[in-house]
This record gives C-alpha cells, sequence and structure tokens, in this order.
C-alpha cells in the first residue's frame, strides 16, 4: 500500500496523524471502565437475553502465568463475541484465595507457621516479609496464632488479587469487576457451608474414619482428585517369610512396612501357592502369624507373585484390607515417623525390641533400619534390586505420601456407588464439550473413582466445617451427635462460635460440646462457584436468571478437580448439569515441548511480554489455538505475538487510509467492489459458524486472511479510482472500502480489542464492543449489491496485479515506473473477470495499454515500460 496524499484533509476529524499501539491499553482500558462498556444488569432481562459464564477463579497465591493468559484469552473471545450478538453478558471474575497453596506462600513468604495453642497478638509483625525461597522448614518459622496467620493469608492474598486485576485488564479481558467474589468472603462461606449442610442432611455428606492419603509436609489429608504420579528411584528386596512349606520369598518396596503386616496374598490362580491359601506364614523379626490370602490384584507376574499386605503401603493395600476385612495396625504417623507404640500383634519381647529400632525415625531411616534387621537375622536374600517406580503424590507436596487412618468428611462422588457413577455419566452427556474428545476424560475419571470425595483439611485458612460434637460425660466426642446451626447463624467458625442451646463455658467439658477444627478443602468452596457468582445463597432472582449457566471454559488439567466436583454439587442441588457447555485450553508448552509449570521452572511471567509486545498481540497468539489444542512458547522469539502486533498495526494503519479518503460514499456500481464484498460475505458467514462453534481460532484464521487480502489486492486495486476515478467509480470504491473497513473491525474485535476501539472512535460514536456482530445481510442490502455471492473474480484480479508487480521487479524498474503496454494470457473462464476491472488494473500498473488474450494459465506475458 503505498503513502496516503498529503494534500486536503482527512475524512474523519480526530484521526492521528501515525497511528500506534502503544497506550492504547491504558487508554481504551479506563474509558471501558468509566463508560461501564462490560457491565452487567439484570434487570428487566429474561433468561434469553443472558449469555452467563461460570470465570475459573484464578488461585490468588503468588503470580498468574503465561498458561492463563492463554486461556483467559478464550474465554474472553467468547464473552465479547456473544456481547456483539446482543447478549447481555453475566462475565465476573472470582479469587480463590483459600487452601494449602495460599497457606504454603504465607508461611515463605512470611516466615511464619500456625501453632493453635498460641493466643492472638494484635500488634504482632511477621519476621519477614517476601520471603520466596527461602527455607521453608517449620524450624526456621516463626510460629503464630491462628487468627494472626489466617491476617496474614488475607494481607497477602489481597495484594496478590490487585496484581492479578492489573494484569487482567492489561490484557482486556471485558469483565464486569463489579461482579467479583472471593472463596474466603464471607458470602462465599456461607455459600459453602450451606451447600455442605444441605449436603450432611440428605446424607450426600457423611463422617468416617478410614484409611487416609496424607501429605506428611502439610499434615492434611489428599483427595483422589489431588494425586498425581511421580516416577521415583526405589528397589526391590527379597524378604523371606516362613510357611509350612518352609522359606517364602516376597519381593517388597517398602520392607520397613513389614511390622504393620497383615496377611500375604496371591492371585487365586497361581498354582504355585493354591495350596498355601487359608494357611498361615510368620513374619520375619518381628514373628507375627498372618494368613495366606487369594486376591484378583494379585500379579502372578511380579515378584515371586506374592505380596505383602500392610496397612498401609498404598492404595492396593487399601482395598486388599477393606475387601478381606482385615484387621488395621498402622505405625506411621501424622508427621511421617514411625509411632512410638508398637501394634499389639508384636507382643514378643522380640518383637517389642525390634520395633523400637524403628520407632520416632523416618520413613528412610526406619527403611534402613529395618533392612539391617533382616540382614542381621538372615532373612534378606542378596542386595536390593534398583528400580524405578510410579509414587503417589500430592500435587503440591515434595515428599511421597503415606496412607495413614484418621477420621475425616466426605461427599459421596460415585466412587462406590454404581446409580450414582452412571447419573453423573449422563449429565455429562447433556453438555456440548469443546472440544468433543475432553468429555471422554470426564468420563473415564468417573469409571476410574475408587472412593467418595475426601472434604475435611486438617488446615488453617479455608472454609471452617460448620458443626460441633455434643461431649459425653467421659470428655469425648459422640460423632453420632453432630450439632448442626441454622442457616441464619452462617458463616461461622465452630472455634469460637457455639451452637444454639450451649455457652461457652461448656467447650471441651463432660457432657458439653466441641467444634470441629477441620476446614473444608478448597474445591469445596471451588465446586460452588456458579452458586457464588450467581447469589444463590442470597436468594436472589439473579440466580434464576443465569442458570444453568451458558458456559464453563477451564484447562483441560481440572476436569477431575474442578469440573467434576462442579457438576456433583449442582446434581445434588438441582438435579441438572450446571452449565450447557464445557470450553476446554490446551496447555502451553515450552520451545522443547514440555508444558509450562511453575514445577518445571519454565513459566513465563506474562505482564512483562503485554508490555513489550501488546496486548493485541499476545491476544492473537492465544486466539490462534483451538480449544484443547496446546500451544508452544518460545519467550525469546515470539512468533505469533509479532505477527499479531503487526496485524493490529496493519488495522491502524489501513483503517485511517480509507477513513482519510474524501468523498461521500454511494451506490455500489463496479462489479470489482460488489465482488470483494461478497466474499467478505462470505467471511462473515463462516466466522459466524466458527464462533457458535466454539472455534474462534477457525474465526479468527478466516478474517485475517481475507484483510490481507483486502489490505494487498483489492486496497490496491482501487485505491486510484478512490481518489481519480469518475464520480461514479469513485463513490462506488469509496462505499465499498469504508463499508470493509466497518465489517472487519467488528469481525476483529474479539481478538484486537485496543486496536479496533481506537479505530473505530475515528468514525463512530460509542464502543464496537457494543456494536452488533456484522451479519452478511447488511452486505447484501447496500445499494447496488445486486448478487452477494462471489464468483472468484477477487482472486484472479489479484493474481493479475501480483504478475504485473512481478513483471516490473524482474525488469528491475519501480511499481511507480509507467507501462507502455501489458499482456495478461488469461483462461477462459476468467477472462471476463479480468476485462471487467481492466480499468483498476491499468491504473494501479500505470499501464497505458492493456490486452486481455487467453491462455492456458493466468500470466502476465509481454510488457513494454516507457521509455523515459
Amino acid at each position: 500500500m503505498s503513502a496516503m496524499p498529503t494534500s486536503g484533509t482527512p475524512a474523519t476529524p480526530g484521526m492521528p496523524e501515525k497511528p500506534a499501539l502503544e497506550g492504547l491499553e491504558a487508554k481504551w482500558g479506563e474509558h471501558w471502565e468509566a463508560a461501564g462498556t462490560y457491565r452487567f444488569d439484570a434487570a428487566e432481562l429474561d433468561r434469553d437475553a443472558i449469555y452467563s459464564i461460570d470465570t475459573p477463579p484464578p488461585t490468588a497465591s503468588g503470580s498468574l502465568h503465561v498458561g492463563h493468559v492463554f486461556s483467559y484469552t478464550h474465554t474472553d473471545l467468547i464473552a465479547r463475541f456473544q456481547r456483539m450478538r446482543g447478549k447481555h453478558v453475566f462475565y465476573p471474575m472470582g479469587w480463590d484465595d483459600n487452601g494449602l497453596p495460599t497457606e504454603r506462600r504465607v508461611q515463605n513468604y512470611y516466615g511464619v507457621r500456625v501453632d493453635p495453642t498460641l493466643a492472638y497478638d494484635p500488634d504482632f509483625t511477621p519476621p519477614q516479609q517476601g520471603g520466596e525461597g527461602k527455607s521453608s522448614k517449620a524450624a526456621d518459622q516463626l510460629p503464630v496464632s491462628r487468627k494472626n496467620f489466617i491476617e496474614l493469608c488475607e494481607r497477602l492474598t489481597e495484594e496478590d488479587e490487585e496484581r492479578f486485576e492489573h494484569l487482567w485488564r492489561t490484557l482486556g479481558l471485558s469483565i464486569d469487576w463489579s461482579q467479583t467474589y472471593r472463596t474466603i468472603s464471607d458470602d462465599a462461606r456461607r455459600t459453602s457451608q450451606l451447600a455442605f449442610l444441605r449436603n450432611f442432611e440428605r446424607g450426600e455428606a457423611y463422617q468416617a474414619d478410614a484409611p487416609t492419603l496424607w501429605d506428611v509436609t502439610f499434615r492434611t489429608a489428599v483427595a483422589q482428585a489431588e494425586l498425581e504420579d511421580r516416577e521415583q528411584p526405589g528397589a526391590y528386596h527379597t524378604i523371606v517369610f516362613t510357611s509350612r512349606d518352609g522359606d517364602l520369598r516376597i519381593d517388597t518396596t517398602r520392607p520397613e512396612l513389614l511390622p504393620s503386616c497383615v496377611a500375604v496374598v496371591a492371585h487365586p490362580d497361581d498354582t504355585r501357592y493354591q495350596h498355601l491359601f487359608g494357611t498361615t506364614v510368620t513374619t520375619p523379626v518381628f514373628g507375627v502369624e498372618v494368613p495366606f490370602v487369594a486376591h484378583e490384584l494379585a500379579q502372578i507376574d511380579k515378584g515371586t507373585g506374592v505380596a505383602m499386605i500392610c496397612t498401609f503401603g498404598d492404595v492396593t493395600d487399601v482395598t486388599w484390607w477393606r475387601e478381606l476385612q482385615l484387621p488395621n495396625r498402622s505405625v506411621i504417623g501424622f508427621d511421617g515417623r514411625f509411632a512410638a507404640e508398637a501394634p499389639e500383634a508384636l507382643s514378643s519381647d522380640a518383637a517389642q525390641a525390634a520395633y523400637a529400632e524403628l520407632a520416632g525415625k523416618t520413613v528412610f531411616s526406619a527403611k534402613k533400619a529395618m533392612v539391617e534387621l533382616l540382614q542381621a537375622a538372615g532373612r534378606m536374600i542378596g542386595e536390593p534390586k534398583p528400580i524405578q517406580h510410579p509414587v503417589k503424590f500430592y500435587e503440591k507436596g515434595d515428599k511421597p505420601l503415606e496412607i495413614v487412618s484418621t477420621r475425616q468428611w466426605y461427599i459421596k462422588n460415585g466412587g462406590r456407588d454404581e446409580a450414582l457413577r452412571e447419573r453423573l455419566v449422563e449429565l455429562g452427556r447433556e453438555i456440548a464439550w469443546h472440544p468433543e474428545h475432553m468429555r471422554t476424560r470426564y468420563e473415564n475419571w468417573v469409571h476410574g473413582l475408587n472412593g467418595d470425595w475426601l472434604i475435611s483439611r486438617q488446615r488453617f485458612f479455608g472454609v471452617p466445617i460448620p458443626v460441633w460434637y455434643a461431649l459425653d460425660e467421659e470428655g469425648e466426642r459422640d460423632f453420632d451427635r453432630v450439632l448442626l446451626p441454622t442457616p441464619d447463624q452462617l458463616p461461622l467458625d465452630p472455634t469460637s462460635d457455639v451452637p444454639e442451646g450451649y455457652d461457652e463455658s461448656q467447650r471441651g467439658v463432660p457432657g458439653g460440646f466441641a467444634g470441629e477444627i477441620d476446614i473444608m478443602d478448597t474445591w469445596a468452596t471451588s465446586s460452588l462457584t456458579p452458586q457464588l457468582a450467581g447469589g444463590w445463597a442470597r436468594g436472589s432472582e439473579l440466580w434464576e436468571k443465569l442458570t444453568p449457566f451458558d458456559l464453563r471454559p477451564q484447562g483441560q488439567d481440572i476436569i477431575r478437580t474442578w469440573l467434576f466436583s462442579t457438576l456433583l454439587r449442582s446434581m445434588f442441588e438441582d438435579g441438572r448439569a450446571p452449565w450447557q457447555h464445557a470450553a476446554l485450553s490446551g496447555w502451553i508448552l515450552d520451545p522443547d515441548r514440555k508444558k509450562m509449570s511453575k514445577s518445571k521452572g519454565n513459566v513465563v511471567t506474562p505482564l512483562g511480554m503485554l508490555e513489550d509486545h501488546g496486548s493485541d498481540g499476545v491476544r492473537y497468539w492465544a486466539a490462534s489455538s483451538r480449544l484443547g489444542v496446546d500451544a508452544t512458547l518460545d519467550p525469546q522469539n515470539p512468533k505469533m505475538i509479532k505477527i499479531g502486533r503487526r496485524l493490529a498495526m496493519k488495522v491502524l494503519n489501513a483503517a485511517r487510509f480509507v477513513l482519510s479518503m474524501e468523498g461521500a460514499p454511494g451506490e455500489v456500481t463496479e462489479r470489482l467492489d460488489r465482488e470483494m464484498l461478497a466474499e467478505l460475505a462470505a467471511v462473515v458467514r463462516a466466522a459466524t459458524r466458527a464462533f457458535e462453534g466454539y472455534d474462534h481460532a477457525k474465526a479468527l484464521e478466516t478474517t485475517e486472511a481475507f484483510f490481507w487480502t483486502f489490505c494487498d489486492d483489492y486496497l490496491e486495486l482501487v485505491k486510484e479510482r478512490a481518489y481519480a476515478g469518475d464520480a461514479a467509480g469513485r463513490a462506488s470504491a469509496i462505499a465499498a472500502l469504508r463499508t470493509a473497513i466497518d465489517v472487519q473491525l467488528r469481525l476483529l474485535a474479539p481478538f484486537l480489542p485496543f486496536a479496533t476501539e481506537e479505530v473505530w472512535s475515528w468514525s463512530h460514536d460509542g464502543s464496537i464492543h457494543l456494536a452488533a456482530w456484522p451479519d452478511a445481510d447488511e452486505l447484501a442490502a447496500l445499494p447496488g449489491m445486486t448478487d452477494a455471492s462471489p464468483t472468484g473474480m477477487l482472486s484472479a484480479v489479484g493474481q493479475a496485479l501480483i504478475g504485473i508487480r512481478r513483471a516490473k521487479t524482474d525488469a528491475k524498474a519501480s511499481q511507480k515506473t509507467p507501462v507502455a503496454s501489458a499482456v495478461i494470457a488469461v483462461p477462459e473462464a476468467l477472462r471476463e473477470h479480468l476485462e471487467a476491472a481492466t480499468v483498476d488494473l491499468k491504473a494501479v500498473g500505470r499501464i497505458r495499454d492493456l490486452s486481455i488474450v487467453e491462455g492456458d494459465q493466468l500470466a502476465v506475458g509481454e510488457i513494454v515500460l516507457e521509455e523515459s
């Protein structure tokens, strides 16, 4: 595109001489907030007029990373499209600010840890601030009261949330910032506690003593959804039991659990051991008789085919223990160390003495001591054989999980109820999944559940479980007498609030009461994000106008946690799925195709990227990836972001070029103009279909391809006519150009909100983001548009223009060099197209005499330059 003529006055006053992307984020972000551009008001709206989004609340602990920018941009594209389609978009933002990640950050940041026995200090000052990366050992942290600790959590999360909001505003998320919630606020605690009480009263929530996956660092129970397998070094130890046949070899990776052995097991089809089923064998070192049992989970081809069942070494031990009704001889405590007292079964003096060698030791040290005891007794064969094997970790933990026996709160989730499980699968099939194959991941998770959802946590910063227990005459909790609050007492903390019929003096005394000290798992609150955002517990009319929500956008990695748990709670409360659509974003990969994550140390902090390249460029990169597809980012050379910035800059310049043309638009009389608009109408239809199918990447691809054709070919072809053609031809070109720019700005508005808003302001009142999404019919209805179906003319004429340019380049001549004559050969089917555009081709190519002749393919033949 050549430079715009400098004479004359721009057609649009206030348009800058030199448009720039710099500063647009601050300019338009402030304007949108002041004007209430994205404000949602449900008054006098019915459900059909609303598009509601259950926005993911990011964890407010630390910093957001580029993966957040990626997936939240996907959501914003949908929100902006729906708003331009005339929907009133409910698009809130929440902050997930309770839970283990927040506690861990506060401990490291301020150098503190909780000691619930300490009194509250209203003048407490933390020993440090900004301590990420320092030692997280409890010995290095100052003990503080629970209340002091919670105050520090509140302080730090509020600071984090301010930074997060600044990032989201810079990115251009079209959020209604008046619809913000926190998962630790009074309203969130009231909602969570009310939902829990309703679950309890209906029998969906219950308490039980059971083997529990336990993180020894955080000293809290861990749910199945929070597990991850990590490959760890280990070793097989061959130890020798005594059976009626003599020595019985067993390979184990956990010899330290020998004192907790309650049975040995083999597969019922293993012919080597069928004669031993129903007999007993004796454990080495401790001399305890245990039964030899059969179970299908034993593996014939693993080791010797015999395994020892310990309480508890892994989740398979739990299954065997439960199904075979075996005793419990747990030896590992909540701190990850061996208990001081040996199990009752270790009754002999020798067994007691051997166990004393393990008592108080960590698992690692106890394993070493146990191996030494086995070797000294001659009951271990050979040296340990090193292996690599998957070990279960809490997803945010640093040490392998142990299994301890605890009393915990659970919510039924289908893990032990086939009918419930199938109902959850049915509800999943009522949701439109984008992409569809993500539904399979959901169903695989549901079918793979092996227990109910453990929701209690032994932590401090979270939503308290709102119950008390009556104490018996001995001062012990009577778990059959759970004391419940009334809804009007919520929110409450049972460690400081008192149940009806009691007073504080009865706390902890026989015949009195005790408050529950555990808090809810953060997912037990996050699973209620539709209710939190939609005012469910407030009894507002808003809830009925929003539900079921139109969209749940989220990452694919939390299908098993957030998506599943939200669907579960909705099923219990409303008997339905909470949303109509689920949109799942992919992961961000580094240049080595590894997923970016904090644990891998390869994450990119996005604010600097937004500042360096502009938000529109970053949004373009995110929008270029379809839902469910992983994207690669090289922060040292972000090619797609640079392409996006170039596109945004081209939008500014092309629009200014067009809007600067003087003259009034008129009837679209020229065939090339009509052809371009017909092509654009096809683009509008394709982009609309793509957005309706939640394929934003296809919408962008289609729109962008046309935009570059429009700039590189059509605009170049008609600009001379637009400036100096006859009256009718000029009016036709100006009408087509301005219409095309107007439509393309609206097509690009969801992707490039800042550049498009800037251009829109040059010629329109109001925001482009509240303008109507383009419709192909509006193009067909333009004066002079006799046919809105493209014929391929624009492409053919564009090819001819490329050929003319190439011919001049080959002749080492400037594109401005006049041409005395040129011949273009063209297949008969395309000849009419070129003949209809002869005037424009001659003008743009500066050709005095242009001949169109028949040929096998479109090509510029003879070209004779004017003599200088």
